[in-house]
This record gives C-alpha cells, structure tokens and sequence, in this order.
C-alpha cells in the first residue's frame, strides 16, 4: 500500500473512531448502539460480517448478541461453547486471535455454519473486557481483500474497547435504575404503613382520649393521678399520629396550601402559647426580639406549626431554667425567624441529618429524648412549600443550638 492510501486510511479509521465516540454520547439503545459500531468494523477492517457474543454465566456459554452483514440472520438463537469454539479460545485467553484460514482450525465451530448456511474462511476476534474482566468477544469475519493484519487486529481492540464503554455505561444505568426502583418501593411501603397506622389508630385512641379526659375530671385521689398520666400518654400519641399524618401528606405531595397575609408575629406567639404549659413546668424563660412593624408572609395556617415544633424541641432539649430566645427580623425580600436555645446542641455531623425523616441524633436504644424523628423532617417540607428555607447551626454539644426559617416577605 503506498503511503498516501495508508495516510488515507488511517485519517479514514480516525474518522470512524470519533462517530463511535460520537454515538457513545447518543441516547440510542445499546443494541442500536453496538449495531453501528458494528457496522463500522465491518467497513473499517473491509470484511463482510461482525459479530459481538457476551458471556452468560449461568449457561457459561458465548451467546449472539448483535451481528451485522451476511451472517447475522439467526445468530441469536445459537449458543457458542468455550471449548471446541475460536470465540472460546479468544475469550479464555483473552488475547486477540487471528486465523486467515479457518478450514484449517481445529477449534472452529462448525455448528454455527451449519444452522445459517454461511462459510467463514477468515476470521479476526478480540475480547472485550470491563474492570480487567472479560464478558464477551468482537468478532470480524472474512476479510475481503487479502488477509487480516497487525494494524487491523489493533483497530479492532480500540473499537472493543469503545464498546466496553457503551456496555459498562448501560450497565450502570441500569443498576442505578434498579436501585431506584427498589428505593421507590421501600418508600412507597413506608407511606403507605404510615398512612394506615395513623387511620387505623385514631379509633382506638380517640376512645381511650375521651375516657381519659372523663376520668381526669371526675376521678379525685390517687385515680385523678392515673387519669392524668393516661391523658398525657394519650396526648402524646395523638401528636405521633398527626406527625405521621402530615408527613406522609409532604411525601405524597397531597399537601395544599390555602394562601392568606399571616402577620409573622402572630404566627410565633400562638407558637409560643401552644407550648408554654411545656415551657413553664421547665422553669424556662422565653424572649421575643421582634421589629415594632407588622411583618407578613403569605402563608397557610399550618404554618404555626414549623414553630411549635421549633419551640417544643429548645423546650425539650434545654435544662430547667433555660432561656430561649426568638429572633424576629426582615430584609427587603425576605424575613428570618431564628430560635436559639441553651441547650445540648447538635454535633457538626448532624446538622443537616437531623431534617431527615425518622432520623435521630441519640440511639434509639439509649435516647433519653421522645418522638419519632419526623418533627423536622415535616417542618422542612412545610417551609419549602412556603419557597422558603430552614437551616440549623450549633457550635457543637452542650453549646446550643440555633434554628433558622427564612421565608419570602409579604407586604398586604
């Protein structure tokens, strides 16, 4: 080959390299795919026919996958064996293999000419290899003119090499799918235990609630004691329930919003006054740093309970006789209510973790604390709701903690 023909080759095969590379970033199916790199092979190398086996592990046989040009009819339903096949050889030693006259090889498998009707008198295989692991052959079959070469056995392995990658990146998507789907699924189980355990319960606890509430007000002794304590655990699962409730509403994307001006003060003292029986069986003292003018947001009524939750965790995670303080301030745009506390404060680590659902910061073995984790979780997907955002920071245990609610300003 003179050298102008060879210079035109090799700026002919870089060409076809780069469409392969080019359809790597395509959103076509693997086998379309894998079709054309084919197609490739066989005008690059000048053969009539190519072939691309994986391997299946269950069968450990070589299996047709794609194939293109004079043979590829049927090939599909034809299993090739590791041993007595050229592909096997190929894949077992995972090497490159030439053979310019296959009648004359004793490995050849003839079962393949027999059930398509077609001769290969020369064949070209590489294997295709992903993380130092092999899983298939590429085949090139019968060249056209004159024999296969050391040039054509290289060009092979780097079109091999392209489709290890169109293959590995399908597998991985894949995969990513897979693990998706399964994580949907465990999701869709929790919300739907969440939303039966919250309908199924509020029955049974409303009666014991109304039996309660009757016994705390008539019993008198020891039994107005009992009756107390019974209301109390019976209150607290109410709030479970209505946590479980609202969260599955987030998740589920059920949750409506029915928009009207709230002034943000308003919102925080009914805040304040929902927990403050909590707060002063505590001895905790609470101050309230506001600007003298109404700030407003435009909000839904449930809103407030962002707060509460707020104010009820400072309450509970403050020693007695703790301060809390509520930080009232607004920008041009914006507004940001901060309440800080004194009390056990959040590990670095957990800053972020803690907004997640059922997620809590002690073991759930060894925690002094009550409450399913979903506190959090709730109050930010409200806050979102409401195009706003809410943070925490703390300088580590025992130093307090801050949480942070910024909402967009609303001016009547």
């Amino acid at each position: 080959m003179s050298d102008h023909k060879q210079e035109n080759r090799i700026a002919d095969d870089l060409n076809r390299l780069v469409e392969i590379n080019q359809i790597l970033n395509s959103e076509l199916e693997l086998k379309q795919q894998l079709k054309f790199i084919l197609s490739t092979v066989v005008e690059m190398l000048g053969c009539e026919a190519a072939s691309i086996m994986f391997y299946n592990e269950d069968d450990q046989l070589l299996k047709f996958t794609v194939a293109v040009g004079a043979e590829s009819k049927g090939l599909e339903s034809i299993p090739v064996p590791l041993d007595g096949s050229i592909a096997g050889m190929i894949f077992t030693r995972n090497h490159p293999l030439v053979i310019n006259d296959v009648s004359k090889e004793p490995n050849h498998y003839t079962v393949v000419e027999e059930r398509t009707g077609y001769q290969a008198r020369s064949l070209l295989g590489v294997p295709i290899n992903i993380r130092h692991q092999t899983i298939g052959v590429l085949e090139g079959i019968n060249k056209l003119d004159g024999e296969f070469t050391d040039d054509d056995v290289q060009l092979l392995l780097l079109v091999a090499a392209q489709a290890a990658v169109v293959i590995n990146n399908t597998r991985i998507i894949e995969e990513l799918q897979e693990a998706n789907a399964e994580l949907r699924q465990a999701d869709r189980l929790k919300a739907d235990f969440m939303a039966v355990a919250s309908h199924e319960l509020r029955t049974p606890l409303g009666i014991i609630l109304g039996y309660a509430t009757f016994l705390k007000e008539e019993a008198e002794g020891e039994l107005s004691e009992l009756a107390k304590t019974v209301h109390g655990a019976a209150m607290r699962l109410r709030a479970l329930l209505e946590d479980m409730t609202n969260m599955n509403l987030l998740y589920t994307g059920a949750t409506e919003l029915r928009l009207q001006p709230l002034r943000i003060q308003s919102i925080v003292s009914e805040a304040w006054n929902e927990i403050s029986q909590m707060a002063e069986s505590q001895k905790h003292q609470l101050e309230i740093i506001q600007p003298d003018q109404d700030i407003w947001v435009h909000a839904d009524d449930r809103l407030q309970g962002v707060f509460t939750n707020l104010l009820k965790n400072a309450v509970r995670f403050t020693v007695p006789d703790g301060e809390i303080i509520v930080r009232i301030s607004a920008g041009e745009d914006d507004i940001l209510v901060e309440v800080t506390d004194r009390g056990i404060g959040i590990p670095p680590g957990e800053l972020e973790r803690i907004f997640e659902h059922f997620y809590q910061v002690e073991h759930h073995m060894t925690r002094r604390y009550e409450g399913l984790g979903l506190g959090l979780a709730i109050a930010r997907g409200m806050v979102e709701l409401h195009q706003g955002r809410i943070w925490a920071e703390s300088d580590g245990p025992g130093k307090g903690s801050t949480f942070k609610v910024q909402l967009p300003r609303y001016r009547p």
